[in-house]
């Protein structure tokens, strides 16, 4: 053992160059890892992220006017409140888009805890806030609702019937029970002179408390109910009621997250394996130098084995540190995921399992190494019998014959010299570009939603409801709607809750469109409704009642039978899919008193929602409720700076693989290389050759990854979206730039990476390379 490590100890010291590779190289994978899987975090759990980040309050309570909370601080187990605030209920108005709102009167200070996280605009200043229009900051759900951004005014409904305007000076987040039409209120904040000039007659009040132990949230609540007295408090929140309802938002990003890292970390684990492995390539003379002083393979095998593991532990070290020490003094999104990484589940998994996991892949690949260390013969002549390179086959004989260059012919000659040795090279070079292409499908899939969403299950992109007093009838709002050019068709629209067979759950019956003009459901299987009793159903109401298309299904629409027949799956983003669709007409045969509750509207190419909103807002005389249909590209849009990060670090991977492959061929065609010389090749020749042979073995690699990446995403990201209920369908290939873009960039990688040896190898010398030729 002690000859062992005696001669780990000598290789080190000989080698030390490609000791410092192994180490940065197994460093920069596992930071490169780490800072994705803090992003992947930062992301998949927007509303823990928000919690964490603002210091929110386990639970709210909504009390009555003058009750005195000061008591709630002094609770154990309550680090701090938030408030109290006075609040009240109101109703606002935007362009249209009408919602119900908790209006705060919040100091210009930001609170230490529940601080809401103000995105776009800026938080409430004295200076803001003439006396004649007030200013207010929206909660993001509310402001999506109303389509309102810092700057736009809106129409606030006061106590009495009395209106006023408030401007809009920022947007916040906030990890709080969010918007929802119809149910609980949004959140907005102003000033408490403006909250005083808006309910003169009284308010209520909102007090968040932050907790030591949120399992202690239940207890809580009837301490401080106990505490105020239960006639004070009128209404209780808590934060599970908060995180249930944003649940859904991370489950899709979550799933494809952990597809995406686990390919990574076998990506990375495979890439260092790789430059351990050219590392023991490189020392074959001396370790037949040390088989012939008497060495036994296992000996060697263990020097291998322990000087390459404790290289993979410098290196992971090296890298978890850098991360965990320096990570949060990156700039921009990425040092923001890493400063908050620590507070947000799963840290503790992440930052001990991708080293670990690296380790272990790391230590069985050189296990094998180690091995192969230690069958290498003693004898050098039977190594040099054996030559890596199939000889020179006659389609490259008579291409020389030809007068091709010989630079290209020899070229293609290095980038492929054996089936056996060629596939491990593409395979490998590969693994990293299909992991692209794979994440590159994802992001075309999320930028989908927004670029072709009738495509994507949301044709239509806004919907009316003219059921206000004084709103127009269904004639006049189609007069009303043939007035603005950027809308294309208008579809009537109802929704009921249905009881499924066994009257064991709900679903959504919806009605769309009618006879005459059906609405343009995005049907992924079978064919659109043509006849009165068909339908098409969302993938989430299949799965759930066991159907497939072509079944007929019976289900109880208040009290009443409704069959149907499916003959489509429609892509559904909303309500898990669980969503049956058929005409208007056919629910209005049922009910022949049925009207419209909404009317979906279909916008002209290239149309902006905003434009026609705002068109049809004025058209209208604002006697319309005009709604943004909700996109699924809104809660995904933070995902895809985690996929951009997610592609820079399987860059890296591959360009470590890369410069592996390189430096194997250089080495193993050192011979090679000095008989070019000798039969005269130039060095600028020379030089071309392991350029080329690099550039072919990465133009075959970045062809076969990104084929397969692409067949392989869009296999994932259906399958997830039929396991969320949206449905397969959603996925589709990048475009052919984009995919060229890759192809081209890996070649050009390749070509770049390799001139460095590519010169070094040209300028060697006859002297320089005679142990070679032993």
């Amino acid at each position: 053992m002690r000859a062992t490590l005696r001669w780990a100890h000598a290789d080190f010291r000989a080698h030390r160059g490609e000791a410092l590779f192994v180490v940065l190289a197994s460093a920069g994978i596992i930071a490169s890892l780490l800072l994705a899987g803090a992003l992947f975090s930062y992301a998949a759990n927007p509303w823990q992220r928000i919690f964490n980040q603002s210091q929110g309050a386990h639970i709210w309570l909504r009390t009555q006017a003058g009750t005195d909370t000061a008591g709630l601080a002094r609770l154990n187990g309550v680090v701090g409140l938030s408030g109290p605030y006075r609040t009240v209920t109101a109703s606002v108005e935007s362009q249209g888009a009408r919602a119900a709102v908790a209006l705060r009167a919040a100091p210009t200070r930001l609170p230490e805890f529940a601080r809401p996280l103000v995105t776009s605009g800026s938080w409430l200043t004295t200076a803001s806030s003439p006396s004649a229009d007030g200013t207010v900051v929206l909660e993001t759900h509310l402001a999506r609702a109303l389509w309102a951004e810092p700057g736009d005014t809106l129409l606030v409904t006061r106590q009495g019937g009395a209106t006023t305007t408030l401007r809009v000076t920022g947007i916040a987040e906030v990890a709080e029970t969010r918007y929802q039409p119809g149910g609980e209120p949004g959140t907005g904040w102003v000033l408490p002179a403006t909250l005083d000039a808006l309910a003169p007659g009284g308010t209520g009040q909102s007090v968040g408390l932050r907790l030591r132990n949120a399992d202690d949230t239940d207890f809580m609540v009837q301490r401080a109910v106990t505490l105020l007295g239960a006639d004070k408090v009128d209404q209780v929140t808590k934060w599970q009621q908060a995180q249930s309802e944003a649940g859904g938002d991370d489950r899709l990003l979550g799933q494809l997250f952990a597809v995406f890292g686990l390919g990574a970390l076998l990506a990375a684990a495979i890439a260092a394996s790789g430059a351990i492995s050219a590392r023991v390539r490189g020392q074959l003379r001396d370790i037949a130098v040390l088989k012939a002083v008497g060495f036994t393979p296992g000996q060697i095998a263990r020097g291998f084995l322990v000087q390459h593991i404790l290289f993979a532990l410098l290196g992971v070290t090296l890298g978890t540190a850098t991360i965990t020490l320096l990570g949060d003094r990156i700039p921009g999104r990425i040092g923001d995921a890493a400063a908050l990484w620590p507070s947000l589940p799963g840290f503790t998994l992440l930052v001990i399992g991708v080293p670990c996991g690296a380790i272990m892949l790391i230590t069985a690949s050189t296990g094998v190494a180690a091995w192969r260390a230690g069958q290498v013969p003693p004898v050098p002549a039977t190594r040099a019998a054996q030559p890596p390179y199939a000889p020179m086959t006659a389609l490259g004989r008579r291409a020389l014959g030809m007068r091709v260059p010989p630079a290209l012919v020899l070229g293609w000659r290095s980038a492929f010299p054996r089936r056996g040795r060629t596939a491990v090279a593409v395979g490998r070079l590969a693994l990293p570009l299909v992991l692209i292409t794979m994440a590159l499908v994802a992001w075309t899939a999320m930028g989908d939603f927004r670029s072709r969403p009738a495509e994507m299950g949301l044709p239509a992109a806004l919907t009316v409801r003219a059921q206000q007093p004084g709103g127009p009838t269904d004639e006049a709002l189609q007069r009303v709607v043939a007035r603005v050019p950027e809308i294309a068709a208008v579809h009537p629209g109802t929704e009921t809750a249905a009881l499924v067979p066994g009257q064991t759950g709900t679903i959504t019956l919806r009605g769309l469109g009618t006879a005459h003009h059906p609405y343009p459901w995005a049907v992924a299987d079978g064919r659109a409704p043509r006849n009165a009793d068909e339908a098409v159903a969302g993938q989430g109401l299949l799965d759930l009642l066991g159907l497939r298309v072509g079944a007929w299904v019976r289900m109880t629409v208040e009290g009443e039978p409704q069959i149907l027949h499916i003959v489509g799956r429609s892509i559904e983003p909303d309500a898990g899919g669980r969503i049956i669709s058929t005409s208007f007409d056919a629910l209005k045969d049922r009910d022949p008193g049925l009207r419209p509750d909404f009317h979906a509207l279909v916008l002209s190419e290239n149309a902006d929602p905003r434009v026609a909103r705002g068109a049809l807002d004025e058209a209208a005389g604002g006697t319309l409720e005009i709604r943004e249909t909700s996109n699924p590209a809104d809660r995904l849009e933070p995902a895809r700076a985690v996929i951009a990060a997610l592609i820079a670090v399987l860059a890296v991977i591959g360009l470590t693989e890369l410069l592996t492959l390189i430096g194997i061929g250089v080495r193993d065609r050192g011979r090679d290389l000095l008989a070019l010389k000798a039969i005269g090749l130039t060095p600028r020749q020379i030089g071309s050759v392991i350029v080329i042979g690099a550039g072919l073995t990465a133009l075959v690699s970045a062809i076969a990854g990104t084929a397969v990446g692409g067949l392989t995403g869009v296999w994932l990201v259906d399958a997830q979206g039929r396991s969320s209920g949206i449905g397969a369908g959603i996925a589709h290939l990048p475009s052919w730039p984009v995919l060229m873009t890759v192809v081209v960039a890996a070649v050009t990688g390749a070509i770049i990476a390799a001139s460095l040896p590519a010169a070094r190898a040209a300028r060697r010398r006859l002297a320089d390379s005679l142990s070679e030729t032993l």
